[in-house]
Protein backbone atom coordinates (compact mmCIF):
# COMPACT_ATOMS: atom_id res chain seq x y z
CA UNK A 1 0.00 0.00 0.00
CA UNK A 2 2.85 2.64 0.87
CA UNK A 3 5.00 1.48 -2.12
CA UNK A 4 1.22 2.46 -3.87
CA UNK A 5 0.62 5.67 -2.23
CA UNK A 6 4.26 6.84 -3.40
CA UNK A 7 4.03 5.45 -6.94
CA UNK A 8 0.65 7.31 -7.27
CA UNK A 9 0.63 11.24 -6.35
CA UNK A 10 -3.03 11.02 -7.44
CA UNK A 11 -4.26 8.45 -5.50
CA UNK A 12 -1.84 9.98 -2.13
CA UNK A 13 -4.33 13.33 -2.65
CA UNK A 14 -7.39 11.48 -2.51
CA UNK A 15 -6.91 9.32 -0.02
CA UNK A 16 -5.62 12.25 1.92
CA UNK A 17 -9.06 13.94 1.28
CA UNK A 18 -11.07 10.64 2.32
CA UNK A 19 -9.23 10.55 5.41
CA UNK A 20 -9.49 14.02 6.43
CA UNK A 21 -13.23 14.02 5.87
CA UNK A 22 -13.26 10.80 8.68
CA UNK A 23 -10.82 12.81 10.67
CA UNK A 24 -13.32 15.93 10.53
CA UNK A 25 -15.90 14.62 12.03
CA UNK A 26 -13.87 13.58 14.68
CA UNK A 27 -12.76 16.92 15.25
CA UNK A 28 -16.48 18.14 15.40
CA UNK A 29 -16.82 15.98 18.02
CA UNK A 30 -13.40 17.62 19.82
CA UNK A 31 -14.42 20.92 19.15
CA UNK A 32 -17.75 20.23 20.89
CA UNK A 33 -16.80 18.20 23.70
CA UNK A 34 -13.60 19.07 25.00
CA UNK A 35 -14.27 22.32 26.73
CA UNK A 36 -17.23 20.96 27.85
CA UNK A 37 -14.59 18.33 29.75
CA UNK A 38 -12.59 21.31 30.64
CA UNK A 39 -15.60 23.08 32.66
CA UNK A 40 -16.18 19.61 34.41
CA UNK A 41 -12.84 19.16 35.59
CA UNK A 42 -12.92 22.69 36.56
CA UNK A 43 -15.75 22.54 38.68
CA UNK A 44 -14.73 19.36 40.36
CA UNK A 45 -11.50 21.28 41.20
CA UNK A 46 -12.77 24.21 42.47
CA UNK A 47 -15.25 21.81 44.86
CA UNK A 48 -12.13 19.94 46.07
CA UNK A 49 -10.50 23.34 47.00
CA UNK A 50 -13.51 24.70 49.03
CA UNK A 51 -13.92 21.85 50.46
CA UNK A 52 -17.59 21.21 48.91
CA UNK A 53 -19.49 18.28 47.95
CA UNK A 54 -20.24 17.37 45.06
CA UNK A 55 -23.31 17.06 42.65
CA UNK A 56 -24.00 13.57 42.19
CA UNK A 57 -21.67 12.30 39.39
CA UNK A 58 -23.47 11.89 36.07
CA UNK A 59 -25.15 8.84 34.86
CA UNK A 60 -22.57 7.82 32.41
CA UNK A 61 -18.50 8.34 30.99
CA UNK A 62 -18.22 11.79 29.11
CA UNK A 63 -15.11 11.80 26.98
CA UNK A 64 -14.07 12.11 23.36
CA UNK A 65 -15.43 8.35 22.94
CA UNK A 66 -18.25 8.67 25.38
CA UNK A 67 -21.18 8.68 25.20
CA UNK A 68 -21.89 8.25 21.36
CA UNK A 69 -22.86 11.07 19.60
CA UNK A 70 -26.58 12.40 19.71
CA UNK A 71 -29.15 14.85 18.75
CA UNK A 72 -29.58 17.40 21.73
CA UNK A 73 -32.97 18.14 21.10
CA UNK A 74 -34.71 14.84 21.04
CA UNK A 75 -31.76 12.78 22.46
CA UNK A 76 -31.62 10.68 19.22
CA UNK A 77 -28.45 8.46 18.94
CA UNK A 78 -26.80 8.75 15.83
CA UNK A 79 -26.06 5.90 14.15
CA UNK A 80 -22.99 5.07 11.50
CA UNK A 81 -24.99 5.51 8.89
CA UNK A 82 -25.87 8.82 10.02
CA UNK A 83 -22.76 9.35 10.41
CA UNK A 84 -20.80 9.14 7.17
CA UNK A 85 -19.00 13.11 6.65
CA UNK A 86 -20.78 15.40 3.83
CA UNK A 87 -23.19 12.44 2.76
CA UNK A 88 -25.12 12.37 6.04
CA UNK A 89 -26.21 15.57 5.88
CA UNK A 90 -26.67 15.73 2.57
CA UNK A 91 -29.11 12.58 2.45
CA UNK A 92 -30.81 14.13 5.49
CA UNK A 93 -31.36 17.19 4.41
CA UNK A 94 -29.67 18.52 7.25
CA UNK A 95 -32.56 17.59 9.94
CA UNK A 96 -32.79 15.26 12.59
CA UNK A 97 -33.68 11.81 11.53
CA UNK A 98 -35.91 11.30 14.96
CA UNK A 99 -37.30 14.95 15.83
CA UNK A 100 -36.44 16.75 12.07
CA UNK A 101 -34.55 19.70 14.36
CA UNK A 102 -32.05 21.22 11.78
CA UNK A 103 -28.58 20.18 12.39
CA UNK A 104 -26.08 23.41 12.20
CA UNK A 105 -23.81 23.68 8.58
CA UNK A 106 -21.07 23.71 10.96
CA UNK A 107 -20.67 20.45 10.89
CA UNK A 108 -20.16 19.32 7.15
CA UNK A 109 -17.85 22.56 7.14
CA UNK A 110 -15.96 21.42 9.62
CA UNK A 111 -15.64 18.11 7.78
CA UNK A 112 -15.21 19.87 4.41
CA UNK A 113 -12.30 22.13 5.65
CA UNK A 114 -10.53 18.83 7.80
CA UNK A 115 -10.92 17.25 4.09
CA UNK A 116 -9.68 20.38 2.05
CA UNK A 117 -6.68 21.03 3.83
CA UNK A 118 -5.59 17.51 3.34
CA UNK A 119 -5.30 17.92 0.04
CA UNK A 120 -3.79 20.54 -0.36
CA UNK A 121 -1.03 19.40 2.39
CA UNK A 122 -1.04 16.31 0.55
CA UNK A 123 -0.18 17.88 -2.63
CA UNK A 124 2.00 20.79 -1.19
CA UNK A 125 4.52 17.81 -0.03
CA UNK A 126 4.07 14.75 -1.71
CA UNK A 127 3.91 11.19 0.06
CA UNK A 128 6.75 12.21 2.58
CA UNK A 129 7.37 12.69 6.60
CA UNK A 130 6.44 16.22 6.14
CA UNK A 131 2.82 15.95 4.29
CA UNK A 132 1.55 13.11 7.31
CA UNK A 133 3.15 15.44 9.96
CA UNK A 134 1.77 19.04 8.10
CA UNK A 135 -1.62 17.28 7.74
CA UNK A 136 -1.67 16.42 11.73
CA UNK A 137 -0.55 19.85 12.53
CA UNK A 138 -3.33 21.25 10.14
CA UNK A 139 -6.01 19.31 11.97
CA UNK A 140 -4.77 20.85 15.35
CA UNK A 141 -5.11 24.19 14.49
CA UNK A 142 -8.89 23.50 13.14
CA UNK A 143 -9.76 22.37 16.47
CA UNK A 144 -7.67 25.04 18.24
CA UNK A 145 -9.02 27.95 15.99
CA UNK A 146 -12.75 26.55 16.36
CA UNK A 147 -12.47 25.85 20.49
CA UNK A 148 -11.19 29.18 20.54
CA UNK A 149 -13.40 31.30 18.67
CA UNK A 150 -16.73 29.53 20.20
CA UNK A 151 -15.20 29.58 23.88
CA UNK A 152 -12.06 31.98 23.98
CA UNK A 153 -9.97 28.70 25.30
CA UNK A 154 -7.17 27.06 23.70
CA UNK A 155 -6.74 23.73 25.62
CA UNK A 156 -3.53 22.65 27.16
CA UNK A 157 -4.37 19.18 26.45
CA UNK A 158 -4.04 19.77 22.27
CA UNK A 159 -1.32 23.07 22.52
CA UNK A 160 1.52 21.37 24.87
CA UNK A 161 1.41 17.79 23.30
CA UNK A 162 1.57 19.53 19.60
CA UNK A 163 4.44 21.65 20.87
CA UNK A 164 6.46 18.47 21.85
CA UNK A 165 5.50 17.12 18.43
CA UNK A 166 6.76 19.77 16.94
CA UNK A 167 10.52 19.55 18.58
CA UNK A 168 10.35 15.63 18.37
CA UNK A 169 9.48 16.28 14.65
CA UNK A 170 12.51 18.73 13.94
CA UNK A 171 14.40 16.37 15.83
CA UNK A 172 14.71 14.49 12.39
CA UNK A 173 14.77 17.95 10.44
CA UNK A 174 11.76 16.77 9.00
CA UNK A 175 10.40 20.95 8.68
CA UNK A 176 13.49 22.98 10.33
CA UNK A 177 16.56 21.86 12.75
CA UNK A 178 16.51 20.85 16.36
CA UNK A 179 17.81 24.13 17.09
CA UNK A 180 15.20 26.51 15.06
CA UNK A 181 12.74 24.64 16.74
CA UNK A 182 13.63 25.43 20.24
CA UNK A 183 14.24 28.86 19.26
CA UNK A 184 11.04 29.05 17.53
CA UNK A 185 9.50 27.73 20.58
CA UNK A 186 10.76 29.79 23.02
CA UNK A 187 10.63 33.31 20.95
CA UNK A 188 7.22 32.43 20.32
CA UNK A 189 6.39 32.31 23.68
CA UNK A 190 8.39 35.30 24.68
CA UNK A 191 7.58 37.75 21.53
CA UNK A 192 3.74 38.14 23.15
CA UNK A 193 4.51 37.39 26.52
CA UNK A 194 6.29 40.69 25.74
CA UNK A 195 3.42 42.48 23.98
CA UNK A 196 0.60 41.04 26.91
CA UNK A 197 2.96 43.03 29.75
CA UNK A 198 3.48 45.90 27.50
CA UNK A 199 -0.10 46.31 26.35
CA UNK A 200 -0.97 45.44 30.21
CA UNK A 201 0.97 48.27 31.62
CA UNK A 202 0.05 50.76 28.98
CA UNK A 203 -4.29 50.19 29.16
CA UNK A 204 -4.43 48.37 32.60
CA UNK A 205 -6.25 45.82 30.35
CA UNK A 206 -5.43 41.74 29.00
CA UNK A 207 -4.92 42.26 25.59
CA UNK A 208 -4.74 38.40 24.76
CA UNK A 209 -4.26 35.64 26.31
CA UNK A 210 -2.02 32.89 27.92
CA UNK A 211 -3.24 30.19 25.49
CA UNK A 212 -1.95 33.02 22.62
CA UNK A 213 1.76 32.32 23.83
CA UNK A 214 1.82 28.62 23.87
CA UNK A 215 0.08 28.51 20.16
CA UNK A 216 2.65 31.00 18.90
CA UNK A 217 5.31 28.81 20.34
CA UNK A 218 3.78 25.53 19.09
CA UNK A 219 4.21 26.99 15.42
CA UNK A 220 7.70 27.92 15.98
CA UNK A 221 8.41 24.73 17.42
CA UNK A 222 6.74 23.60 13.93
CA UNK A 223 8.30 25.83 11.66
CA UNK A 224 11.21 27.81 13.38
CA UNK A 225 11.93 30.86 15.13
CA UNK A 226 12.28 32.54 10.95
CA UNK A 227 9.22 32.27 10.28
CA UNK A 228 7.69 34.57 13.66
CA UNK A 229 7.61 37.47 12.29
CA UNK A 230 5.67 36.46 9.32
CA UNK A 231 3.24 34.80 11.30
CA UNK A 232 2.66 37.64 14.06
CA UNK A 233 2.06 40.42 11.00
CA UNK A 234 -0.18 37.98 9.06
CA UNK A 235 -2.43 37.18 12.14
CA UNK A 236 -2.39 40.91 13.22
CA UNK A 237 -3.70 41.63 9.78
CA UNK A 238 -6.35 39.33 9.57
CA UNK A 239 -7.37 40.29 12.79
CA UNK A 240 -7.57 43.80 12.60
CA UNK A 241 -9.44 43.64 9.26
CA UNK A 242 -11.89 41.03 10.69
CA UNK A 243 -12.56 42.77 14.13
CA UNK A 244 -12.86 46.15 12.39
CA UNK A 245 -15.29 44.58 10.01
CA UNK A 246 -17.20 43.29 12.68
CA UNK A 247 -17.59 46.89 14.19
CA UNK A 248 -18.84 48.29 11.29
CA UNK A 249 -21.10 45.44 9.51
CA UNK A 250 -22.39 42.97 12.56
CA UNK A 251 -22.30 46.23 15.71
CA UNK A 252 -19.81 44.30 17.27
CA UNK A 253 -19.31 44.75 20.91
CA UNK A 254 -16.06 46.82 21.33
CA UNK A 255 -15.97 45.63 25.31
CA UNK A 256 -16.25 42.12 24.19
CA UNK A 257 -12.86 40.64 23.26
CA UNK A 258 -12.72 39.32 19.84
CA UNK A 259 -10.17 35.48 20.46
CA UNK A 260 -6.89 35.72 18.73
CA UNK A 261 -6.49 32.39 18.36
CA UNK A 262 -8.00 31.73 15.46
CA UNK A 263 -5.64 34.51 13.66
CA UNK A 264 -2.62 32.59 14.68
CA UNK A 265 -3.62 29.58 13.41
CA UNK A 266 -4.43 30.96 10.05
CA UNK A 267 -1.13 32.21 9.75
CA UNK A 268 0.31 29.34 10.76
CA UNK A 269 -1.11 27.26 8.33
CA UNK A 270 -0.25 30.15 5.50
CA UNK A 271 3.51 29.79 6.99
CA UNK A 272 3.21 25.78 7.28
CA UNK A 273 2.78 26.16 3.30
CA UNK A 274 4.04 29.15 1.68
CA UNK A 275 6.43 30.55 4.14
CA UNK A 276 9.58 30.14 2.60
CA UNK A 277 8.05 31.81 -0.40
CA UNK A 278 6.55 34.83 1.06
CA UNK A 279 9.88 35.32 3.00
CA UNK A 280 11.88 35.65 -0.41
CA UNK A 281 9.15 37.61 -2.03
CA UNK A 282 9.71 40.23 1.06
CA UNK A 283 13.16 40.18 1.09
CA UNK A 284 13.63 40.43 -2.40
CA UNK A 285 11.22 42.93 -2.55
CA UNK A 286 13.51 45.43 0.24
CA UNK A 287 16.31 44.78 -1.29
CA UNK A 288 14.95 46.49 -4.55
CA UNK A 289 14.81 49.57 -1.95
Amino acid sequence: MIELLQSSPTLFIVSAGIVGLMVGSFLNVVIHRLPLMMEREWRSECAMLLDQSLPEPPPEAFNLMTPRSRCPNCDHQISALENVPILSYVMLRGKCSGCHTRISIRYPLIELISGAVAVVVASHFGFSPAAICAVALSWALISLAMIDFDTQLLPDSITLPMLWAGIVVNYFNVFVTLEEAVLGAVFGYVSLWVVFWGFKFATGKDGMGYGDFKLLALLGAWLGWQILPIVIIVSSIVGACVGIGLMLFLSHDKSKPIPFGPYLAIAGWIALLWGDEITAQYLNGASQL
